[in-house]
C-alpha cells in the first residue's frame, strides 16, 4: 500500500484541500490533453528531430545533415552505433553516415525520444523529484532492453520497434511527474505523486503517445500493461512483450493495487529466467550510453 504521508509534508496541504489540489492537477493535464501538449524546450527539440525523420524512404546522407543539427542526438547514436549493442564484432562506425546506416532509421528515432525523455527528467522543474524519476528511467532502460529481447526470441515483432515500446510504455508517468512539480504542495509530497501515477499513468500515457503520432500499434501495446495477467504469460504480439518486459522488473512503483504478492512477480522472472542476464546486460549498456 503506497502511504500518501512523506516526511516534511505535515506543513501543506492535507485532507479535502489536497485531494483538491490532486484534481487541479488531473483536470489541468486532461485539459492539455485535449488541445496542444506542451513539453519542455529541451523535450521539444528532439521531438521536432523525430518529426522531421517519419519518413523513412529519407536516404542516410540527409538523415545525417539533420541528425548534425542536434550534437546531443549525433554523439548518442555514434556512442549507440559503436557499443556492443549494434555492434558485436566490435567493428567502428567513423562517422555520422556510417552510424546511421548501421543503426537504421527506426533507431534513430528511437534514440531521440529517448534523449527527450532523458532531457525531460533532467529539466530544472524534475530535481525535486530526483529519485522518483530516476527509478522510472531505470524502470524504462530496463523494460526497453527486455522488450527488445522478447521480441527477438520469441516473436516476429520488429526487435527496434520492441525496444521503442519499452521505452516509452511509462510516457505518462514522466508527463504526471513534470506536471505535479508546478504544484508546491505536491512538490513536498511524492507519495502522493506516486498515488496519482499508479492511478493514472496508463490512459494519460497513451493519450500523449497518440498526440506524439506514434503508430497505433505500439500504444495499444501500452494500454493496461501494468495490470496483472495470469500465469504462465505468452509472448506472442507488442502487447505481450511490454507487458512481461514491464513484469520483469520486481522493483517498478508504478503498477496497482491488483497487482498480486512479490511471488507472482518472482513467477514471472523464473518462466523467463534464461533471458535475464542478457536483459540486464543491455539495460546497463543503454543506460551507459544515454548517460
Amino acid at each position: 500500500m503506497i502511504s500518501e504521508q512523506s516526511p516534511g509534508a505535515s506543513a501543506d496541504k492535507c485532507g479535502v484541500a489536497l485531494n483538491a489540489q490532486r484534481f487541479k492537477m488531473l483536470e489541468d493535464i486532461a485539459r492539455e490533453l485535449a488541445g496542444e501538449v506542451v513539453f519542455p524546450t529541451s523535450f521539444d527539440a528532439a521531438l521536432r528531430l523525430r518529426r522531421e525523420l517519419q519518413n523513412s524512404e529519407l536516404p542516410t546522407a540527409r538523415i545525417a545533415q539533420i541528425v548534425s543539427l542536434e550534437p546531443l542526438v549525433a554523439s548518442k547514436l555514434m556512442r549507440m552505433a559503436n557499443s556492443a549493442l549494434y555492434s558485436p564484432m566490435g567493428g567502428a562506425a567513423r562517422d555520422l553516415q556510417g552510424a546511421i546506416a548501421r543503426l537504421g532509421v527506426d533507431v534513430v528515432r528511437t534514440t531521440a525520444l529517448a534523449i527527450a525523455m532523458n532531457q525531460l527528467m533532467r529539466s530544472k522543474e524534475m530535481v525535486v523529484f530526483m529519485s522518483l524519476t530516476a527509478a522510472l528511467w531505470e524502470h524504462s532502460l530496463k523494460t526497453a532492453a527486455a522488450a527488445r529481447i522478447l521480441a527477438r526470441s520469441y516473436t516476429r515483432v520488429n526487435p527496434d520497434e520492441a525496444l521503442l515500446a519499452g521505452l516509452v510504455h511509462d510516457l505518462g508517468a514522466f508527463y504526471m511527474v513534470y506536471r505535479a512539480a508546478q504544484y508546491p504542495e505536491l512538490r513536498s509530497r511524492p507519495d502522493t505523486v506516486k498515488y496519482l501515477i499508479v492511478e493514472w499513468h496508463e490512459s494519460i500515457g497513451v493519450t500523449l503517445l497518440n498526440a506524439l503520432g506514434l503508430p497505433d500499434e505500439l500504444v495499444d501495446a501500452t494500454i493496461d500493461h501494468d495490470h496483472w495477467r495470469s500465469l504462465p504469460v505468452s509472448v506472442r504480439t507488442l502487447s505481450d512483450i511490454i507487458y512481461v518486459g514491464s513484469a520483469l522488473d520486481e522493483t517498478h512503483f508504478a503498477r496497482p493495487q491488483t497487482w498480486p504478492a512479490d511471488d507472482a512477480g518472482r513467477a514471472v522472472r523464473e518462466q523467463f529466467a534464461t533471458l535475464l542476464p542478457a536483459i540486464d546486460a543491455d539495460a546497463s549498456e543503454m543506460k551507459a550510453i544515454f548517460v
